[in-house]
Formats: structure tokens, C-alpha cells, sequence
């Protein structure tokens, strides 16, 4: 089979250069341009020492120019970004945006949260995203030439909390979630609040009271898997890691549903799915365990003094979380198996 070639703008990022990481094991496809930037003009191993096979390769600016004549475009760009280099790309090429800009399809919400004028909404990069009548987010993504990969809290609340709602045993209202996130979540900038004299030994919490840019992806996710609307406290916080998400997500459960009842409903959403794993009862979610790999690691109990329903999920929010649902979506739109080039291994300790 002809290799696929890809190209990647905001290369010399987190996200940019964990989808390099993975694509140097994809069986299908070669990396072409990558682009940077402020720091186009360097060599990919000064910014990414651990890219060693691509280490001497020299970051170009990007451009609709040096992103053209590849079959596979991935946009690791700030948000609100893609959008003016979208428009100046052929409509063949698969576009993998991995920032904002089209995961919303409410043009307020996104001017309420962004501030800015509202892209388009492009189809959604959740494949295991739970919807009604046994339906998937991924049959929208056979063949698109277009995909918004989700972002990273949404993607671990959303596997959390979808069985429930899409299988009509949660109440949409009174959602509560806080999740916590590694420091690698804010980017690469230079940010005086992540300096590692700050973040070592302390937890902060961020974006609270509804604020976080996330919130309303959350709602749309979880208000599909519905097909009624949710609502959503969600509250995150900033963790003394580098990688990693571990939500804590709870809902009520409606009137007479039993524990074994919310077991079965998730265990019948995930049965089939290579990334997510529903963990043995008792066992509880770890980051560790998911680290560097494109697996979710999913707990669920009924707390039935309180009749509400507790997920726990943790994922990698930069494979996962980010770069590797950006290639598990190539691999659909090329029509691969979904699983190639991914690792369902983690790392540890």
C-alpha cells in the first residue's frame, strides 16, 4: 500500500509533537511538513529531543503553501486559528483540527465562551461517544474530509458520564464534575503559574463557576448521548503532573435503578471498544496506568444513599486526550482499521 503523507502544523508543540510520536509508528502513513510558528526556522530535536528519527528535520512556517500536496492535514494550532488556514486547503485533503474552532454547533455558546465569530461545526472526533439506540460518534466520521477532535476534559467526561445518559438511566440535571489535569493541558507558553516551583506539591482549581471553555462541549456531548438537554457544573483543577486527566463525574440516577442496572449500561456501551476499558469492580482509574497510551480507564458505582451515579475516568490528555484521537479519526476517514498505529499499552511505573 502507497504511504499516506501527513503533514502537521504546530509541530513544536505538545500536541504537535505527541501526533509525530505516534505517527512514526503508523504502518501507513510519513510525516511530511512540519510546521511551526515562532519557532519555524528550528530543528524538530532542539525543541523535541525525544523525536530522535526526525530530530535533524527543520520546522517550516506554516502556510497553505507548505501544508499542500499531502493527503492528511493535522492542525495542532491556539484556537481560532484553523479556521483561516482551513479556507486556503483543497476540499480533498482530510483536515484533523485539534484546537476549538468547529467542535461547537451553537454559534452563542461559542461567542460566549471563544469571543470571537463562530467558525462552523464540523463533524465530531469522539468514535466511543455514546448516542441513542446503540448508535456511536463514529459513524459520522467514515470518509469525512473534515473532523473536530474533541478536547481533552471532554473526551474523559464524556466516556464517563455517555452510558448513562444514552442509556436513560441519569437525570439531565444536576451533573457535577471536577476533573484534573497535568500541566502539559495549557500548552507550551511560557506561563508564570506553571513554573514547576509553583505547580510541585499544590493542586489548584481553575475556570471555577462555570467558566472553562469546555463546559459547553461537555453539554453538547452529553445532551446528544441524552437527546435532551444537560447541564453541567464542571470544575477543573491543576494537578503537580505533566500528563494525565482523572474526572470525577456524578449524576443522579432516576427513580428505581439499580446498581447492576447502571453496571450493565455502561458495560454494554464499552463491551466492543479497543480503547476504553469499564475496569473490573473495585478497581479504580489510575493516570498512571493510561500514560502514553490511547486507552480510557473507566470505573462506575451507584452511590445509593445518595442516588447518584459516580464515573471515574482517566485518560492521557495528550494521546488520548488530544493527539491520539486525532489519528484513531485519520484512520477512519482513510477507511483504516481505527486501532493502527495506536498504543493500547501504557507506560509505568
Amino acid at each position: 500500500m502507497r504511504m499516506i503523507s501527513v503533514a502537521i502544523a504546530g509541530a513544536s508543540g505538545y500536541a504537535g509533537g505527541e501526533i509525530v510520536r505516534l505517527l512514526l509508528g503508523h504502518p501507513d502513513m510519513s510525516v511530511g511538513a512540519l510546521a511551526a510558528g515562532s519557532n519555524a526556522g528550528t530543528r524538530l530535536g532542539v525543541i523535541h529531543p525525544h523525536l530522535t528519527p526526525l530530530a535533524d528535520r527543520v520546522l517550516v512556517e506554516t502556510t497553505p503553501e507548505t501544508l499542500a500536496g499531502h493527503q492528511v492535514v493535522f492542525l495542532a494550532l491556539p484556537h481560532g486559528a484553523s479556521a483561516t488556514i482551513v479556507d486556503q486547503l483543497a476540499d480533498d485533503v482530510i483536515v484533523i483540527d485539534c484546537g476549538a474552532d468547529f467542535r461547537l454547533a451553537d454559534a452563542q455558546q461559542w461567542q460566549r465562551f471563544y469571543g470571537s465569530s463562530h467558525a462552523g461545526t464540523w463533524p465530531y472526533g469522539l468514535p466511543e461517544l455514546p448516542l441513542p439506540r446503540g448508535h456511536k460518534g463514529r459513524e459520522a466520521l467514515s470518509g469525512a474530509r473534515r473532523i473536530a477532535v474533541p478536547g481533552c476534559y471532554p473526551t474523559a467526561c464524556t466516556i464517563a458520564l455517555g452510558p448513562g445518559f444514552a442509556g436513560g438511566v441519569l437525570e439531565a440535571a444536576d451533573v457535577v464534575i471536577v476533573a484534573a489535569s497535568g500541566t502539559s493541558g495549557a500548552g507550551k507558553s511560557l506561563k508564570p503559574h506553571l513554573l514547576g516551583s509553583e505547580t510541585m506539591s499544590s493542586m489548584s482549581p481553575y475556570g471555577v463557576g462555570g467558566n472553562h471553555r469546555h463546559t459547553p462541549e461537555i453539554e453538547q456531548n452529553l445532551s446528544a448521548a441524552a437527546a435532551q438537554p444537560v447541564t453541567v457544573s464542571f470544575t477543573p483543577t491543576l494537578a503537580p503532573m505533566p500528563r494525565g486527566i482523572l474526572a470525577t463525574c456524578t449524576a443522579r440516577v432516576k427513580p428505581g435503578v439499580s446498581a447492576a442496572t447502571v453496571r450493565a449500561a455502561w458495560e454494554a456501551a464499552y463491551r466492543d471498544e479497543p480503547f476504553v476499558h469499564l475496569l473490573p469492580q473495585g478497581q479504580w482509574p489510575r493516570t498512571a496506568d493510561v500514560l502514553g497510551s490511547n486507552n480510557v480507564h473507566l470505573q462506575v458505582a451507584l452511590d445509593e444513599r445518595t442516588g447518584r451515579v459516580v464515573a471515574v475516568a482517566a485518560v492521557d490528555n495528550l494521546t488520548k486526550g488530544t493527539a491520539g484521537a486525532a489519528v484513531q479519526c485519520a484512520n477512519l476517514a482513510l477507511g483504516l482499521p481505527e486501532t493502527t498505529g495506536l498504543p493500547t499499552v501504557g507506560v509505568a511505573p
